[in-house]
């Protein structure tokens, strides 16, 4: 079973980090890290849309769902991002799969001796309607200006999508500790290599 440790959380949307558990997209054979029911389940809690402790029942098919629905949004997003239509057929998915979501549950919270909102929360207990969630917020992202700003990780040997929220929209990297790092280190030291080579 994946641990938490092992999925990434810097897609900036949670279809986007959904979309990162499969890693090493660049492989002939990517990285699978929702190799079973139980790594989905402990993703979806994770990402805060499956409530730990409740019935959770995930068998091979809804795994599979899963899997389909993030290669259905995945493609989608980038397809959008890079200015082309997404296939008819990831469009029916992805809106099929929204369907299924809880409507968000308006919570309040006592300030200063007055009700107000205080958000909304849209945990559920059942894995289709969490996965259903991860669908919603791809078909918000499809339609937001926001779809603009989506990128793939400009290391070699990453892959990662993530939404550039950066001021100057010109964020190159997944993480700059991991990969953005990485790079400059290896660029740095292949110039220093090149402009002094060993005699």
């Amino acid at each position: 079973m994946a641990t938490d440790d092992s999925w990434i959380w810097d897609g900036g949307r949670v279809c986007l980090d959904f979309a990162n558990t499969l890693r090493c997209r660049w492989r002939a054979t990517p990285e699978e890290t929702l190799r079973n029911p139980g790594d989905l389940s402990l993703w979806l809690q994770e990402a805060g849309l499956l409530a730990p402790g409740g019935p959770n029942h995930i068998d091979t098919t809804v795994l599979t769902s899963g899997r389909r629905l993030r290669e259905a949004a995945d493609r989608a997003v980038l397809a959008v991002a890079d200015g082309r239509l997404p296939s008819p057929a990831d469009v029916a998915l992805l809106n099929r799969s929204a369907t299924q979501a809880p409507r968000p549950a308006l919570q309040i919270a006592i300030t200063d001796g007055r009700l107000e909102p205080a958000g909304t929360t849209s945990l559920t207990t059942d894995p289709l309607a969490a996965l259903a969630l991860v669908a919603q917020d791809a078909v918000e992202l499809l339609l937001s200006p926001e779809i603009g700003r989506v990128r793939v990780c400009g290391a070699d040997t990453c892959a990662l999508r993530f939404l550039d929220r950066s001021p100057a929209h010109n964020r190159r990297w997944c993480s700059m500790s991991r990969c953005g790092n990485r790079t400059k280190v290896r660029l740095h030291q292949a110039r220093a290599r090149r402009d002094h080579p060993a005699p």
